[in-house]
């Protein structure tokens, strides 16, 4: 990103998850469930640790949370993952989400957090991230 493209920001990652939240997933004042975004980011990243760890993984930590705005019922929200660092066994994988309103013409920034997953075996043991090629 250039000092040009500062009024446009856009996010960083691939996007791995699309959904639209329904009027169930909402409290009772109609806001969606905060809880219900954070599955959806858990989920995204998920299969990023996934493909990368080539198997299974669970989420042992979330880093980072802070909700920038709403999120609207009916709104398109992305969410974008991005591996920020890898371990012997660990992923750290950055989770922005994006909404774009039912009338909006640009999208907005809704919130974004730090995943971190390990990579399991079939017993559910820690086990080693097969070697990247970059």
């Amino acid at each position: 990103m250039t000092a040009l493209d500062d009024d446009k920001p856009t996010p960083r990652g691939e996007l791995t998850l699309q959904i639209i939240p329904l009027p169930s997933d909402t409290n009772a004042n109609g806001d969606v469930f905060a809880g219900w975004l954070v599955k959806q980011m858990d989920l995204a990243a998920a299969t990023m640790a996934g493909r990368i760890s080539q198997g299974r993984n669970a989420t042992v930590a979330m880093d980072r949370m802070e909700f920038l705005s709403p999120l609207r019922v009916g709104s398109q929200v992305g969410c974008y993952c991005e591996l920020v660092d890898i371990g012997r066994s660990s992923m750290k994988i950055s989770v922005e989400v994006w909404t774009l309103d039912r009338t909006a013409k640009n999208p907005r920034k809704v919130t974004e957090g730090l995943f971190v997953y390990v990579a399991i075996d079939e017993h559910g043991r820690i086990r080693e991230v097969p070697e990247q090629v970059l």
